[in-house]
């Protein structure tokens, strides 16, 4: 099981980790609403790696980047309940736009997105490469995103 982590008590186990050679993995989201495909995305990138860390952004930014009524989860509780699953190290949660200072504090070997970005822009890629790290893109479960599960949601009949 992880812990939710500060930055600075972050920056302090990546140290530790770096130190006996363990190979230090990251991610980062919203993970509002979890889901099996979110779960099947984690497996997949501690498989990659010792240890996970996974940054979580905090309703601020989730809001900022995902519009209003988001995020529906508190920061805090979805950093709880990432924590408790087994593939995570630790959390971290934050409040920019991008993680691109948490991965210049945690310098992971490896930087794990979504394949959606096979064919966008990733923000964090030039930070990533410019550290010597490398980005991995990890394909979705079909049919298992945030976006399905609310519109699936938004398709129940209402009660009379």
């Amino acid at each position: 099981m992880g812990e939710i982590l500060t930055v600075a008590d972050a920056a302090g186990r990546r140290e530790a980790l770096a130190a006996s050679g363990k190979v230090v993995v990251f991610t980062n989201g919203h993970f509002d609403l979890f889901h099996v495909g979110h779960l099947d995305y984690l497996e997949k990138a501690r498989a990659l790696g010792d240890a996970l860390f996974v940054g979580i952004n905090d309703d601020a930014s989730s809001r900022r980047l995902k519009g209003p009524g988001r995020p529906l989860i508190p920061a805090d509780e979805r950093a709880r309940l990432m924590a408790a699953l087994l593939p995570v190290t630790a959390v971290i949660v934050f409040g920019e736009d991008t993680a691109d200072s948490l991965i210049e504090l945690l310098q992971p070997d490896i930087y794990v997105k979504g394949g959606d970005y096979a064919h966008k822009t990733l923000p964090e890629r030039a930070t990533v490469e410019a550290l010597g790290g490398r980005v991995a893109l990890i394909d979705f479960v079909p049919g298992h995103s945030t976006s399905d599960l609310i519109a699936r949601i938004r398709a129940l009949p209402e009660d009379e």
